[in-house]
């Protein structure tokens, strides 16, 4: 099994399901993910209350290289978007072939790191002014390195697609056997 890594940005306001769902998913799979909150302390509030444990501040780890960076959509989208870090850490990501992925309003945040331009994506309707091209139909969307998703609802298929991509198909089908979700 391949040693696959995986940073998980969490801002004040992120949407519980899209960051739990993946990140259990992932790590069922056999990824090493990291949580990393982006303010100075490692406790990061989401949408709905739910306070979570992060395993670091981003500072701690944005030299890291990962096989993957993940960004949970929800309210916390407006402070991942004022954080030049973010989109420099996504530029730098897309720029050597790894993977990047956004759930929900997420994907804003790869547009304005220029990522999105010339990919297939999707993202949440509330998006839509901004993103013009999105396939409005499809629930995940897998582009080269670049995985989107609609939204809460599809964060389960969103996690498994990144298990797809990081992994394998057979990882994929034999995760879903595993949680009755196939």
């Amino acid at each position: 099994m391949p040693d696959v890594t995986v940073l998980v940005v969490l801002a004040e306001g992120f949407e519980e399901i899209e960051a739990v769902t993946p990140i259990d998913l992932l790590r069922r799979a056999g990824a090493r993910v990291t949580t990393a909150a982006l303010g100075p302390g490692i406790h990061v509030t989401g949408r709905s209350g739910i306070t979570l444990h992060a395993d670091s501040p981003l500072a701690s780890v944005e030299a890291t290289p990962f096989d993957c960076i993940l960004l949970p959509g929800g309210p916390a989208v407006s402070v991942l978007r004022a954080d030049p870090r973010v989109a420099s850490l996504l530029r730098l990501q897309h720029a050597a072939g790894r993977w990047v992925a956004a759930i929900c309003a997420a994907p804003v945040v790869l547009k304005d790191a220029g990522i999105l331009e010339g990919h297939r994506y999707t993202a949440h309707f509330s998006v839509a002014g901004e993103l013009t091209q999105i396939i409005a139909d499809q629930r995940v969307v897998t582009d080269r390195h670049v995985v989107t998703s609609r939204g809460a609802g599809t964060a389960l298929e969103f996690g498994i697609a990144l298990v797809t991509a990081l992994f394998s198909n057979e990882a994929a089908l034999s995760l879903e056997l595993a949680i009755c979700a196939g």
